[in-house]
């Protein structure tokens, strides 16, 4: 299974990213040590969407805080990047894709990304990692 993440890149040029207590979402918390991961510069931060492709080298999953009834599970990933993007994509190109039924890659990735507009960790269909893989050739 693959996986994206939208969250902070303050380098996007970086060979290694660090993500510290990331939110998971539709599946992200099964996210393992060797998978792939599409990472996308949270334009809420400032960045641009789609910026790298990279592998996991590290997961931990962050203790729950007591007390708390209701918590999104949330990891700590390192990813070493295997490729950088070579044309954007993010909010922009995927914002028309709204139609949540068409089993299209880009609305998997508008639903998952843009609906909420939350940092986040999501697994993603082999349709999407196909479509994304796309980015980097």
């Amino acid at each position: 299974m693959a996986f994206a993440i939208k969250a902070e890149v303050p380098d996007p040029q970086a060979k290694t990213f660090r993500f510290t207590a990331q939110k998971t979402m539709y599946g992200g918390k099964k996210i393992a040590k060797g998978d792939t991961v599409f990472i996308f510069a949270s334009e809420n931060e400032g960045g641009r969407g789609l910026v790298a492709k990279g592998i996991v080298t590290s997961v931990e999953a962050v203790a729950r805080r007591r007390g708390v009834a209701r918590q999104t599970p949330r990891v700590n990933l390192t990813i070493r990047r295997t490729a950088l993007a070579r044309q954007p994509l993010g909010r922009n190109e995927l914002k028309s894709f709204r139609a949540w039924n068409d089993r299209r890659a880009e609305t998997e990735l508008n639903f998952k990304f843009y609906r909420q507009a939350t940092n986040k960790v999501v697994g993603i269909s082999e349709k999407a990692e196909v479509f994304l893989s796309d980015f980097f050739r």
